[in-house]
């Protein structure tokens, strides 16, 4: 999917054999759901050559969370807009690393920081978790403390306009950059993802979602943030 992975597992004595377990199921992730690959099961599926009703039980979870976030957006979140091919890569990348971190879990980690191209699970905080500035490459806008939990960022500075407003199937606009506190990294990448598609009304609907905090920068460089986002900056840090 085109992101590097790091983790960093605090626990005295963990089992390499567990992180092993990690990166072959991250890699099996790759292989079975990359738009980029013409025998995944997306790319299959995208061709007709599966039958949508006999899908598996981890596709068949992922295109349900794309429809529920299509949903929610009225269209903006849009995983196969039109003239385009299925890419369900906005839920699968926090999916599939937040079932990673399950697997680390279900192997006795209690202590560790899972980071997937920027976006972050942590365990047996406080973490201190960094936010690019959307516009300076080593510059933070803000930075996070976490116990347990995720946050992702969902802006350009990587990938160029790769994010479309289904709506309209244009690169999204409004939004410089938004990021999002969740429970878990299924909920904060889609959130920011389909916030962001929505453009400058995304902060407030992300905001809406329970459990969801957002710290958003809008396309005329103005901060818009939840009263709890925890921000190191700003006293509100998880104990």
């Amino acid at each position: 999917m085109g992101f590097p992975v790091s983790l960093r597992v605090d626990d005295e004595g963990f089992s390499g054999a567990a992180v092993d377990g990690l990166f072959a199921w991250l890699r099996e992730v790759d292989a079975r759901f990359s738009p980029f690959r013409e025998d995944s099961e997306v790319c299959r599926l995208d061709r007709g050559e599966l039958d949508p009703g006999r899908l598996g039980p981890d596709l068949t979870e992922v295109l349900g969370l794309c429809e529920r976030y299509r949903t929610a957006t009225g269209g903006a979140f849009d995983v196969r807009p039109p003239g385009r091919r299925l890419d369900p890569c906005a839920v699968v990348k926090g999916w599939s690393v937040q079932r990673g971190a399950g697997l680390l879990r279900a192997a006795g980690a209690r202590r560790f920081c899972l980071n997937a191209g920027g976006d972050v699970v942590v365990a047996g905080g406080p973490w201190r978790v960094g936010v690019r500035h959307p516009e300076h490459a080593g510059r933070l806008c803000t930075a996070v403390r976490l116990t347990d939990g995720a946050v992702a960022t969902s802006a350009c500075y990587q990938r160029g306009d790769h994010i479309v407003d289904g709506r309209t199937g244009r690169p999204a606009t409004g939004l410089l950059s938004v990021t999002v506190v969740a429970p878990t990294l299924t909920e904060a990448d889609a959130v920011a993802t389909a916030a962001f598609a929505l453009g400058r009304e995304g902060a407030a609907w992300a905001a809406a979602r329970p459990g969801c905090e957002v710290f958003a920068v809008t396309a005329d460089r103005r901060v818009r943030r939840t009263a709890g986002f925890p921000s190191v900056e700003s006293g509100q840090v998880a104990a």
